[in-house]
């Protein structure tokens, strides 16, 4: 029996649509025959900050049981999908401190190889999503890594429009992630678990 693909699922969020873009990606996954492990970045901003805001306090409750992200994570994986609001057109501060936890495992040559892909959120429609997503996908290239992002390769994805990752605009909280996100989301899972199974064949061959 092939070995499933272990996918690592990282991301940062806040208010909690990222939470929930990344459960949908997790689950997707795991439909798709992989092992997932579902891990947030740490935390960074001071309790002040997200007890100013309700939807960042509900948030930060609702994940306080949810395995926090370590270089050992992405060392298991065969493929990791990143996920990140957008900041200033950039990927949050939060995700960006993990990232810079992965110089060992880049020393040893542990990154190369793997699948990557990623998510985002923004507040506002063209309020930095792509360059969001590419800017992350900077760091896939330096690890040696395989992105695989979804690409217009199903239907659905000309819904939502952005072949470079899920993606979703929450407007500030009154746009509810609805089945345009969910059915990306589930292309984009599904994607890097069948090209991730495929590449692990290949070099076990």
């Amino acid at each position: 029996m092939r070995t499933p693909v272990k996918l690592a699922v990282v991301y940062y969020s806040s208010t909690g649509v990222n939470s929930e873009i990344a459960r949908e990606i997790a689950e997707a996954a795991e439909k798709a025959g992989a092992e997932v492990r579902l891990c947030k970045t740490a935390e960074l901003a001071p309790q002040a900050a997200i007890d100013s805001n309700p939807a960042w306090a509900a948030n930060h409750a609702a994940t306080a049981d949810e395995a926090v992200a370590t270089p050992q994570d992405i060392e298991w994986a065969d493929a990791v999908i990143f996920g990140s609001p957008t900041r200033f057109g950039n990927i949050a501060s939060q995700l960006k401190q993990f990232l810079d936890t992965l110089g060992g495992l880049w020393a040893r040559g542990k990154l190369a190889d793997k699948v990557y892909s990623g998510f985002v959120s923004s507040s506002t429609a063209h309020g930095g999503q792509e360059s969001t997503l590419l800017a992350l996908y900077h760091s896939v290239h330096h690890f040696g890594g395989i992105l695989v992002a979804p690409g217009f390769t199903d239907p659905s994805k000309f819904a939502d429009g952005n072949p470079y990752g899920t993606s979703h605009v929450d407007a500030n909280g009154s746009n509810p992630i609805g089945d345009t996100t969910r059915n990306a989301a589930r292309v984009q899972a599904e994607r890097v678990v069948k090209i991730a199974a495929a590449l692990k064949t290949g070099l076990a061959a």
